[in-house]
């Protein structure tokens, strides 16, 4: 039987290093734009990454259950949103195919477990 390890921060969880990682990568992708883009697509790229992790743990830093799940539908929203932005990225040429599947992959991933931890607080407070 595994013992699971004590969650004593948000940074102990697995989703919001990931969301983390993300982060990373998204901001070495959207160096490469354009510096045309620098205010456009770029700064919205790095925005909603941005959000994913800053999500997780403010709804971690709550008292509140409902505000911690708040937090991370807003954490799961922002993921969409970085999603269609590399989307757009990819159809307007400023980045290959590889690198989005990449973060698309990434992205997907992070939103699972955005959607097993929401599962699994709602599970606990019944």
């Amino acid at each position: 039987m595994s013992v699971k390890p004590k969650i004593a921060s948000y940074r102990d969880l697995l989703v919001w290093q990931k969301g983390m990682d993300l982060v990373v990568r998204s901001y070495e992708l959207s160096k490469r734009f354009p510096p045309s883009e620098t205010y456009g697509l770029a700064a919205q790229i790095q925005r909603s990454a941005v959000s994913v992790p800053a999500n997780i743990a403010e709804g971690h830093g709550r008292r509140h259950l409902g505000d911690y799940l708040h937090h991370l539908s807003v954490a799961n929203g922002s993921l969409k949103e970085l999603e269609t932005h590399f989307l757009i990225a990819k159809r307007l040429g400023l980045l290959k195919d590889e690198d989005v599947e990449s973060v698309l992959a990434l992205s997907e991933e992070i939103g699972r477990m955005l959607a097993g931890l929401a599962r699994a607080l709602r599970h606990k407070s019944t």
